[in-house]
């Protein structure tokens, strides 16, 4: 059985939706960030970084989002939430991946704690400011791919980046333009966030509407 190390609606909202996906068999274990439990010494002998999430897959330990998700697709092939291996779709998927967690999930770090990144609390601001048009780019830029390709970010079938997507876009409700209201990011969102599995982790985490 697997074990999530959660917190309602941060980045482990994805390997959770994956696994109720997959159907996998695991358990949810609450880490109460709201009382720095992510920072106790029994979390950091599991993720030194102190970061939510963290999956415990038997004696195998394994922290960041992408990682556990893309565990989680290799464990679980039946699923097809990667492409095939080899292939040109797999190639582009990984490109998408890679821009969703090192470029989007950067930005959102840097949207919601500007402060930690300046010396000088008074630049929070418009250090907030400036990662909202860049996350406003990449919405654009993604929704310029699904309006190509679509309803799907890999096309005609659903991968384990549209529910990273899902996630991302959910903290998206916060910009000035919310991503979900976007004409093919939209349709996106109201797809993935409809599906069983998407509703039974939402249920469980006790996440509320708006969901994206």
């Amino acid at each position: 059985m697997y074990k999530l190390h959660y917190y309602p609606g941060n980045a482990s909202v994805t390997p959770h939706m994956l696994l109720e996906e997959l159907g996998a068999d695991y358990e949810l274990v609450y880490v109460d960030r709201d009382n720095q439990a992510h920072k106790c010494a029994d979390y950091l002998a599991l993720n030194p970084t102190g970061r939510i999430p963290v999956l415990e897959d038997g004696a195998m330990v394994i922290s960041e989002t992408a990682a556990i998700c893309l565990h989680l697709a290799d464990r679980h092939p039946e699923g097809r939430m990667v492409p095939e291996i080899s292939t040109p779709e797999r190639a582009k998927f990984y490109q998408w991946l890679m821009f969703f967690t090192n470029t989007v999930q950067t930005d959102f770090l840097v949207y919601f704690y500007a402060e930690r990144y300046s010396t000088d609390t008074s630049d929070a601001s418009e250090i907030k400011a400036s990662a909202e048009a860049r996350l406003m780019d990449y919405f654009r830029i993604i929704d310029a791919q699904l309006g190509k390709k679509g309803p799907y970010m890999m096309g005609k079938a659903t991968s384990l980046l549209d529910f990273y997507l899902l996630m991302l876009s959910r903290w998206g409700r916060f910009l000035e333009v919310k991503p979900s209201t976007m004409k093919y990011l939209g349709k996106n969102v109201k797809l993935i966030s409809e599906r069983p599995s998407v509703v039974r982790a939402f249920e469980q985490e006790k996440l509320e509407a708006p969901f994206a």
